[in-house]
Order: structure tokens, then sequence, then C-alpha cells
């Protein structure tokens, strides 16, 4: 990607090496794609130490976004923990930085217009960068689960050190990839804007286990399609994708479908359990944003084939 010329956005907040603010609230209960019933875990003492990172891995593989996770879940204090000197940073960490504020600020540039034609304003998001945990307005979150979006702040959460995992453990490198998280975040931030979020949160609420996995599955690719949206216009408009940039973002679809992830890490497939998609799904939807550029084209909803 051409991106070191870039226009950095100003709603990046660092809280990167800051300790746990006292009274954060760390959520009893998961809702756990693939698993059974409603994938929801005993509350209260139920979980250890270990089974919680067990979890909140299975949690990030799948890109969980925690406004679902989160949802209708007891909570229990954590404890206060005093904020530690800030670690160093690498020359490699803080050009991370500057790469997440380049694609957030082109992101601002793809939906503003967008919107315009919408006869709607665009609001930008806030990303925050943060290194373990934080706390949100969707509850506390470990680094584990991956960036997520939580529409109770309108905020992208992004752990820096996650863009080594999906190099390394998801197989899926490049600047691009790395590219196709965020905007695929922000599409999260479009949806609410839009109402879409609040319609399907409503829908699933009122649905049956399988029927509220559908509708979850239909919401993640609509956000890929919205990704891929913001990639044509970052393509045609400011020529900022190089070759090899779109295969990378496609193979990182690809790397994060439900039936892949479910045969890594089980064995086997359970397509009614599926909570983002298929890698075909992932990867048709990422690709009819980039190639059509338009938002009304990511109707997941009423399309005759997922």
């Amino acid at each position: 990607m051409r991106w070191t010329l870039g226009r950095r956005s100003q709603n990046v907040e660092d809280r990167r090496g800051m300790g746990s603010p006292r009274g954060m609230r760390i959520p009893a209960g998961f809702r756990i794609p693939g698993g059974t019933g409603r994938g929801r875990v005993a509350r209260g003492g139920g979980i250890g130490g270990i089974g919680l990172i067990v979890l909140l891995v299975i949690a990030w593989f799948l890109g969980l976004d925690p406004s679902f996770l989160l949802q209708d879940t007891g909570t229990i204090d954590a404890p206060y923990t005093e904020s530690q000197p800030a670690t160093p940073r690498s020359a490699e960490e803080d050009q991370l930085a500057e790469f997440v504020a380049v694609v957030l600020a082109d992101t601002e540039d793809t939906w503003r217009p967008l919107f315009d034609q919408m006869g709607r304003q665009y609001q930008d998001p806030t990303l925050v960068l943060f290194t373990g945990a934080v706390d949100s307005a969707c509850g506390f979150a470990q680094a584990a689960i991956g960036p997520f979006y939580c529409p109770g702040d309108q905020k992208v959460y992004i752990d820096l050190g996650f863009f080594g995992d999906l190099r390394s453990r998801f197989g899926a490198p490049g600047d691009f990839a790395q590219a196709y998280v965020i905007a695929h975040e922000v599409g999260h931030h479009v949806q609410t804007l839009l109402g879409i979020a609040s319609k399907v949160q409503t829908a699933r609420q009122q649905a049956s286990e399988s029927e509220a996995n559908a509708l979850s599955v239909m919401m993640e690719l609509q956000a890929d399609c919205f990704a891929g949206v913001w990639g044509h216009h970052a393509d045609r408009s400011r020529d900022l994708l190089e070759e090899g940039d779109i295969e990378e973002g496609l193979n990182a679809a690809a790397a994060i479908g439900d039936d892949r992830l479910q045969r890594q890490g089980q064995g086997y497939v359970v397509p009614d359990a599926f909570t983002h998609g298929s890698s075909a799904q992932r990867v048709r939807w990422f690709r009819q944003g980039l190639v059509s550029g338009d938002p009304n084209a990511c109707n997941t909803f009423n399309a005759d084939q997922l």
C-alpha cells in the first residue's frame, strides 16, 4: 500500500501502556460461536483463568464484535491495577500506529462523500489503540478477542499486537490484510450510523439460535462488503493500492471464515453455528464491495445467495 504520504486521522485515541482503571467490568458470560445451545457459558465461578483464556482465544479467532459477545451477560468487578511504566515502543510499533491512522483517515475520506450522496452526514468513529485489555461502553475486553467495534461509544478498538498474529496464526500477511481488518470494523460503524445494527440486534433478540446466527452472518458479510467499498475508492480515487494488495485482503477474508476456523479448532464444520460466514462467503462479499464501490450493492439481508 502507498500509505506513507497519506493523511493521518486525528480521531485516534492512544491508550497503549495504560493500567486498568478502577471499576472495570468483566463479562461473566460469553456467546461463543460453534458451541451448544446459544453458546452461553455458565455465569459466576464456573470458568477458571485457563478456561477464560481459551474462550477469549476462540472469540478472537472468530473476530467477534463485543456488542454481541458481551450482551446479556453478568459482570464481576475487576481488581484495580496500578498503571505500570510504559514499555518503550519499537520503531515497528510506532510505524504500525501511523499506518492505522492513515487507513482510518482514508476510510473517513471514503465514507463522508458516500454519506453525502445518501443525504446523510457521516460521523467519524474514534479508533482506540490499547495494550492487553481495555474498557469500553460494551464492557471490559482482553486483547485476545481481537479488534472490535463498540456501537455504545462508536469506537474501534485495536491492540497492534493482533497484526502480528494475523500474519503468523491466520496466515494472512501484508499491509492490505491489516487495512481490511480496520475497514471491516469501520463497516460496523457505518451499519450503526445507518440504523442497520440496531434493527439486527432487535431481530436477534427475538429469534431462535439458528436465526440469530444467520442474522449475525448477514451483518458480518455486509461489513466485509463495506470494507471492499473502501478498498474500491482507496484504489480508484487515491491510488492507495499496489499490485498484490487486493490478493492480501481476499486472503485475509478467507483466513477468518467460520468453516476454516471451525475445522482448525474442532476438526469439523457446523454451518448452523456460523456467525461470520464461510471463507467463500467472506471473500465473495469483500470482492462485491471492491468491484462495485457502491454501499447499495452490500445488502446481504435481501440477497438471493450469501
